[in-house]
């Protein structure tokens, strides 16, 4: 199967896609399986699919996920497979995972002795931008297929080569992404108190949102707030009436993210005023905590032998 992942890894790494729009992928993956002889395929959603193993044997009903969807990145590998879809890039390994999951297809249809109750394989578009899963689950797929457990896997660049990593629990954090609007009055730079500075305000509002991690937050728990875009401002002398600050923040206790939450909206709004300026807080919460099973995980450890590694959490 080595050769036949490679290829398959290869071929979809030349036409990455984004969110619910990877039309050419779902083609590549559909005629991949149907090429495997497996009888039971179903679109789910726009883009998604679903490949279904039945066994008379008895066993639980276990479901293998794999996103689909690439990156909004140029290609500047120069490698022969590059992408052929320009600003497009299979940046964060979905094409291997991809091709993991064909691999896995091909050897369930040609080792149907193995399969013990049901496999249901789920191939998940708009992973990068949330809402995918979501979707797959509003259709009914774990409902309507039973089922019981679900295994993914991420490549991991931290890792040499045939190690599998993971552990019991808290293994990747919750995210959300942070939306502020700084709103002044603008003013010519030589007569700033004409004005109220949103830039002054913004900086001191970043300032002041980074003590919430040391003052807010349990030293025995962990967070992250991280800025890492601003804008305000088209001319080097007009002080601007608006600055818009876009970040992330990240936690593995829901109890300290709705705190950081809280926190963001109270201690942005407050700073503002200090600078007679208002700040519009708003939020996108994104993906929950990965919380692995400690049973799967025991499992995980029991079949991969000499090749499991545990991990640390990481708050990506």
């Amino acid at each position: 199967l080595t050769e036949d992942v490679v290829r398959f890894r290869r071929e979809l790494h030349t036409i990455p896609e984004l969110g619910l729009t990877e039309f050419k992928t779902k083609e590549y993956l559909l005629r991949q399986l149907q090429s495997f002889g497996i009888k039971e395929i179903y679109p789910v959603i726009e883009t998604g699919l679903i490949a279904v193993f039945r066994s008379e044997r008895p066993g639980k009903t276990l479901a293998f996920r794999t996103d689909i969807d690439a990156l909004p990145i140029k290609e500047e590998t120069g490698v022969s497979f590059a992408s052929k879809h320009e600003g497009k890039m299979h940046a964060c390994g979905h094409d291997g995972h991809m091709a993991t999951m064909l691999g896995f297809a091909k050897y369930l249809a040609t080792h149907p002795e193995v399969i013990r109750g049901t496999i249901v394989l789920i191939f998940q578009p708009a992973e990068e931008s949330p809402g995918g899963a979501q979707l797959m689950i509003d259709e009914g797929i774990l409902r309507d297929f039973g089922v019981e457990k679900i295994v993914g896997l991420h490549v991991f660049p931290d890792f040499p080569e045939g190690v599998i990593a993971s552990r019991k629990g808290p293994m990747m954090a919750r995210n959300g992404e942070i939306n502020l609007t700084i709103n002044g009055t603008s003013a010519h730079g030589a007569q700033p108190h004409q004005g109220h500075d949103a830039i002054l305000a913004a900086a001191a509002i970043i300032q002041g949102l980074h003590s919430i991690i040391s003052r807010n937050i349990s030293p025995l728990s962990a967070g992250v707030i991280t800025f890492g875009k601003i804008h305000g401002g088209d001319a080097e002398n007009i002080i601007p009436g608006k600055v818009v600050l876009k970040g992330t923040m990240r936690a593995f206790e829901d109890e300290v993210y709705e705190t950081m939450t809280r926190r963001i909206t109270t201690v942005a709004q407050e700073i503002a005023k200090g600078y007679d300026c208002t700040a519009d807080v708003e939020f996108e919460h994104l993906y929950r905590v990965v919380d692995n099973d400690p049973e799967m995980v025991e499992v995980l450890e029991k079949v991969v032998g000499e090749c499991y590694r545990e991990t640390p959490p990481y708050m990506l």
